[in-house]
């Protein structure tokens, strides 16, 4: 055996690998997506990002930012929830209706019953052990029906007390509604309630191991129920910003498309679909880029048609590259 060989100190890991290992990829993306984007769009038209473009790319991201920091806190548990855009949609729905009548009360009333939806969403999977794609795909089913029967298939414009609303929209910091800011509070809430809580923290533990977290004593039952309550009060202010923006409802209208955009936005913000892995900050450049996808396609040419095609490109490369690929991983 040569001893000065063996004796010889090993080269350490290289700086990428180093930083690699510092700054992880979920971390970095989304706003380095982000920038990507408005590089592209300015480029191309840099007309897109003056005040007016900016105005109203950040008003149609309002309600996808919303949407998208529901679902992920959903996904940061390992599962999925595919009803929290109809959740959104059937909240617009009665939200217009009750408004004229109720005022203030309707807009807390309704954020009360979506929540509440949300939790028995939580409770069905907690208690029976359903797979969350198969429980929420008919509970979108359910909720799609009743926003069409509840508004008789007719948009439901509101008359009375609509400035309690309209102002959410029409209060502008910066060129930037109050919609678009109210869901980057949600977003800081929601980071400080993952990074500085015991039921954030249980929310990620069950995320990264749940059978681990059970043999932890972690209370699993109430944390799916929290985490998919969370979406359906999430779900309710995207619905308040879509009636702040329209002045009005429909099963059909305004807000009847979020699903793909909202997931596409929470993969987009780095959120890991296999579960344990989010940070709702960068959810918010996450819907900025998927946003700005009409915006994009518009400044290169192509037809509105693309943007579902974008959309998915979107899902299938983030999940791609951020879902762990451990040994006896469960998707769930």
């Amino acid at each position: 055996m040569n001893i000065a060989s063996s004796s010889r100190p090993q080269p350490g890991p290289s700086l990428v690998h180093r930083l690699s290992r510092a700054v992880a990829w979920n971390a970095v993306a989304p706003p380095l997506v982000f920038a990507g984007m408005l590089l592209v769009v300015g480029v191309l038209n840099a007309n897109y990002l003056g005040p007016i473009g900016i105005s109203i790319a950040t008003a149609s991201a309002a309600p996808i930012m919303l949407v998208a920091l529901g679902q992920a806190m959903v996904l940061n548990i390992g599962s999925i929830d595919l009803s929290n855009a109809a959740i959104s949609l059937f909240g617009t729905i009665l939200l217009a209706m009750a408004l004229p009548s109720m005022g203030l009360g309707a807009i807390v009333g309704v954020l009360l019953l979506l929540t509440l939806i949300g939790a028995v969403n939580g409770a069905i999977l907690a208690y029976t052990q359903v797979p969350s794609f198969a429980l929420t795909l008919g509970t979108l089913g359910i909720l799609q029906t009743a926003a069409l029967v509840t508004s008789g298939s007719e948009t439901i414009y509101v008359s009375e007390n609509r400035e309690l609303v309209t102002v959410l929209y029409n209060t502008r910091l910066a060129s930037i509604p109050l919609t678009f800011w109210i869901g980057v509070l949600v977003a800081i809430a929601y980071w400080a309630v993952l990074r500085f809580t015991v039921a954030g923290q249980n929310m990620t533990a069950v995320g990264k191991n749940e059978r681990g977290a059970l043999l932890s004593a972690v209370p699993v039952r109430r944390v799916k129920i929290l985490a998919f309550a969370i979406s359906g009060f999430t779900g309710g202010l995207a619905g308040l910003a879509i009636v702040a923006q329209a002045g009005s409802a429909s099963a059909s209208g305004l807000g009847s498309a979020l699903l793909l955009p909202g997931i596409a936005a929470a993969l987009v913000g780095g959120t890991s679909i296999s579960g344990g892995v989010t940070n709702p900050i960068n959810v918010i450049f996450g819907a900025l880029t998927v946003a700005f996808v009409p915006i994009a396609i518009q400044a290169i040419g192509f037809g509105a048609q693309a943007q579902s095609l974008v959309y998915g490109v979107f899902i299938i490369v983030v999940v791609a590259l951020t879902t762990t690929r451990a040994r006896g991983l469960v998707i769930k």
